[in-house]
């Protein structure tokens, strides 16, 4: 074959080259020929607010313990331990400077014993018995001083403790088999006959005192030293003070079973696990109460019941 001569091109090869070039492939656009979305015509709105954790004060001689609840509670994201006591002086100290939503409180401590801080902690901050005594009497103490609920070590979940501190801080009282098995107790036989002393001399502070203070007479100033003796000074000068006649009100006896506890500085909800009756229940007793006592409020009806209210001639008692 001469060398001038070249191979003839196959059957497509001219005609596609010829389109080809004729219609040439648009180009890939790279990511910046994509074009951008418009603005918004709206302000970003603020970011949400992280909830607030509820803030607990855990008091307990146990250093083991006192250590495991904080790792239980401040692992859960809406609960902070703020600050944790050995006794109920310390209690006090730390409920006073951290204003908790809950305290969680053993009863036997060194020192100041949990029940006779109690009735001073419930003026600042619902208070949760947390603890291994099982006594009935001591059951009992608690909840005459105004603990929102009780909790005996070996009873519950770990769920189920983190469920009763936020049920406390929302004012829902909580109890262990223990603790209701007393309340059932108390339902079932009346009221124990005399208030003896508690186990171990717990309460001793306070052991001969008819009630536990009010809690708004509880001032940020004062320490837990200065309250107590002021406590045990009610009963000294109690000549000075007669004896209420009580049979005036016309009271039935289940009204004066709530009289008793909200002389005692129970609240509605507190009354209601007590006496194992709805809060609407305590609300009917407490109006019907107030017409008797002729009160308008919780304070002047204690007054009344007491027989510390001021006499007047012109009113009724």
């Amino acid at each position: 074959m001469p060398d001038d001569v070249s191979p003839a091109p196959n059957r497509y090869g001219a005609a596609a080259h010829r389109h080809a070039a004729q219609h040439p492939s648009p180009p890939i656009p790279g990511p910046s020929a994509i074009p951008s979305p418009p603005p918004s015509p709206f302000a970003p709105g603020p970011a949400a607010p992280a909830p607030e954790r509820l803030r607990v004060v855990v008091a307990d001689d146990n250093p083991v313990v006192r250590a495991g609840l904080g790792v239980l509670l401040s692992g859960r994201a809406d609960i902070q331990v703020v600050a944790e006591a050995a006794d109920g002086r310390e209690a006090y100290e730390k409920t006073l400077e951290h204003r908790p939503d809950v305290v969680l409180l053993d009863v036997r401590m060194p020192g100041v014993d949990g029940i006779s801080a109690l009735p001073h902690l419930v003026g600042i901050a619902p208070v949760l018995m947390l603890t291994y005594s099982r006594e009935s009497e001591i059951v009992h103490e608690a909840l005459r001083l105004g603990a929102g609920g009780y909790l005996v070590h070996g009873e519950f979940t770990a769920n189920q403790l983190v469920q009763a501190v936020r049920d406390t801080k929302d004012g829902r009282a909580n109890f262990t088999v223990t603790a209701a098995d007393a309340l059932l107790a108390h339902m079932r036989h009346g009221t124990p006959p005399q208030r003896g002393p508690l186990p171990e001399g717990l309460g001793s502070a306070l052991a001969t005192a008819p009630a536990p203070p009010p809690p708004h007479t509880v001032e940020p100033s004062e320490s837990l030293s200065q309250l107590q003796p002021v406590v045990g000074q009610s009963s000294v000068s109690g000549g000075s003070v007669p004896t209420p006649n009580r049979q005036q009100y016309g009271l039935s006896s289940r009204e004066v079973e709530v009289m008793d506890l909200i002389a005692s500085g129970m609240s509605n909800q507190q009354i209601a696990a007590t006496c194992f009756i709805s809060e609407k229940t305590v609300k009917n007793h407490i109006n019907r109460i107030f017409t008797k006592l002729h009160s308008a409020t919780r304070s002047e009806a204690i007054a009344h019941w007491l027989g510390t209210a001021p006499r007047n001639p012109g009113r009724q008692p």
